[in-house]
């Protein structure tokens, strides 16, 4: 197969070049590199109509057929790994070595998804016989973000397809390439209709979210938009799962070991160039610790290559796309601006969308870099000596995606994750995420479930045959 051009959507089982295209940009140089089908809205029915039809059958396939092939798929990923990450870092910026764990990772889900099986109750009297199972909605819409492509495609294709419904599934227009070929990939395994892929400008979401074929969207990406998606969803009661953005607080007791931790706590702030929804954005530091930590986490700043990920020894690439990189850009000024006190690590190439590794010492809490998420390489890190007003400050957000706890004594640290107020605390670690694990955001950080039982079961619905004896 080849990764480098035919870049083509994935509808009723064939390839579709489209009428029209869209560029995609190298963000490590900031040219156009390949371009990508432009759905039309004939070709969005046309893949709504053949999912549709692709239905019955799917649904009615015995799910341990249904299973095996979801492990085709998830084998079929490990197989291409190298091109795809290959294909992945030009189009993404992340280094290859962290490419290819995100195609791994996909794989993962696919096959752990593959070994799911609903539920199905009994209950049996001398007057009735009750049974509950869980039934597929039908034709599923699905839109994945630029940060984590292939991964948070992954994650809606293996729980809507194990559910038994079809999809139509459309990547960010930042990073289209890795996805449409993951359809073609999957064109050999799968049956035409159940899986379609397209890919398009903003406007193609937005027919997407309002198009009366679907019965489920499932979204991920920023609480803005989630918000767009929810209420065109409204229209005709569409289910929604809306995995949305986060401020994520960290929370660093002063009993830590800094040099045990210090490594850890920068990844879980940075990696993706801090391109996550549950990164560290807010870093609460005991003030026994601070200046350690502080001084710590700027070593490793000053150390580090960030670069283009296809050059040897890079560790982070840049932002995303020129949108972001401006949002991101302007949130760094505003601190200079406002005169907090700012410091940088290595020195970033010139021509791409790079910004250096940035730690804002001490600001105030109501400042933007505090309050608003960058989603770029810019964390505040603040000061705090009392636990109940550092967890008071951590809440005070209209966000609950996820958070962290750091301390030795693990039991105080469960006790204040427990008072977080998010839906994914992690204790002495960070970014660990399961497809067995569930995982859901509080306040505006969206509703729905994905992954686990839970996030299978949000691609379902139940009935109920009651039967008088």
């Amino acid at each position: 197969m080849d990764f480098e051009t035919g870049y083509q959507m994935t509808i009723g089982g064939r390839g579709v070049s489209g009428a029209a295209s869209i560029d995609v940009f190298n963000p490590a140089t900031a040219e156009v590199f390949a371009n990508a089908p432009d759905c039309s809205r004939a070709e969005l029915d046309e893949a709504v109509a053949t999912a549709s039809a692709a239905f019955p059958a799917w649904k009615a396939m015995p799910i341990e057929e249904r299973q095996a092939l979801l492990r085709k798929c998830g084998e079929a990923l490990l197989t291409h790994t190298e091109a795809l990450a290959r294909l992945f870092t030009r189009e993404q910026g992340r280094p290859t070595d962290a490419a290819k764990q995100e195609i791994q990772g996909g794989a993962a889900w696919l096959i752990s998804f593959s070994q799911m099986t609903p539920p199905v109750h009994l209950e049996e009297t001398d007057t009735r016989w009750i049974e509950t199972r869980y039934v597929p909605l039908g034709v599923v819409c699905a839109i994945s973000p630029w940060n984590f492509p292939v991964m948070l495609s992954m994650w809606k294709v293996a729980a809507a397809l194990a559910a038994g419904n079809t999809m139509v599934l459309k990547p960010s227009p930042f990073t289209p390439l890795c996805v449409l070929k993951v359809g073609e990939i999957f064109r050999e395994i799968l049956p035409p209709g159940v899986l379609n892929v397209i890919s398009g400008g903003d406007e193609l979401g937005v027919w997407m979210t309002s198009h009366p074929g679907f019965a489920k969207i499932s979204f991920t990406g920023s609480t803005a938009t989630g918000k767009k998606v929810m209420e065109s969803a409204s229209k005709d009661l569409k289910r929604l799962t809306l995995e949305l953005g986060g401020n994520d607080a960290a929370i660093v007791m002063p009993d830590v070991d800094l040099d045990e931790i210090a490594q850890k706590i920068f990844f879980g702030a940075f990696f993706n160039t801090a391109q996550i929804c549950v990164a560290t954005k807010r870093l609460y530091v005991h003030e026994d610790v601070y200046e350690g930590l502080r001084d710590r986490l700027l070593g490793i700043a000053k150390a580090i290559k960030v670069g283009d990920g296809a050059e040897q020894g890079t560790v982070l690439g840049p932002i995303q796309n020129k949108r972001q990189y401006a949002r991101v850009l302007e949130l760094l000024e505003d601190a200079k601006k406002t005169g907090l006190t700012v410091l940088q690590g290595a020195d970033v190439p010139e021509g791409g969308y790079f910004i250096p590794v940035t730690i804002v010492d001490n600001p105030p809490e109501d400042s933007r870099v505090v309050q608003e998420e960058a989603f770029g390489p810019i964390l505040p890190m603040l000061r705090f000596k009392d636990v109940d007003e550092v967890i008071a400050r951590a809440n005070a957000s209209e966000y609950g995606l996820a958070g962290a706890v750091w301390s030795k004594d693990v039991k105080a640290g469960i006790d204040i994750a427990r008072r977080m107020e998010t839906g994914t605390i992690w204790v002495n670690q960070n970014l660990e995420l399961g497809p067995n694990t569930p995982f859901a955001g509080h306040k505006q950080s969206g509703f729905g479930v994905e992954n686990g039982m839970e996030g299978l079961l949000e691609f379902m619905v139940p009935q109920v045959v009651n039967v008088a004896r």
